[in-house]
């Protein structure tokens, strides 16, 4: 009886209504695939800032060519090691 009474006070409208029987699953992940995009979460703190995904992929940008800048700047070119039988030829004995 109560379920009868839940339904009758139901106000959503019909357009809101959605039957799940013709429902079709992943109608749009061949979409996704085929544009690339990756899906991923973020926290809703972070989500605040960024109104649309293109801000979020601009900000991303701009962080990678300031890592990339940091990299190149900081970047120290090393001498290459001796391999061990090259060192231990070249060792000095005497007898």
């Amino acid at each position: 009886m109560k379920k009868e009474e839940e339904r009758d006070t139901d106000n959503m409208r019909d357009e809101y209504h959605f039957d799940y029987s013709k429902a079709e699953w992943g109608k749009f992940a061949g979409k996704i695939k085929r544009s690339g995009a990756r899906v991923v979460t973020i926290e809703a703190a972070i989500a605040k800032v960024f109104p649309d995904s293109a801000s979020v992929n601009e900000a991303l940008r701009k962080v990678i060519a300031i890592g990339k800048l940091v990299v190149k700047k900081d970047a120290v070119p090393r001498k290459p090691r001796a391999s061990k039988a090259t060192a231990k030829s070249s060792r000095v004995t005497t007898a």
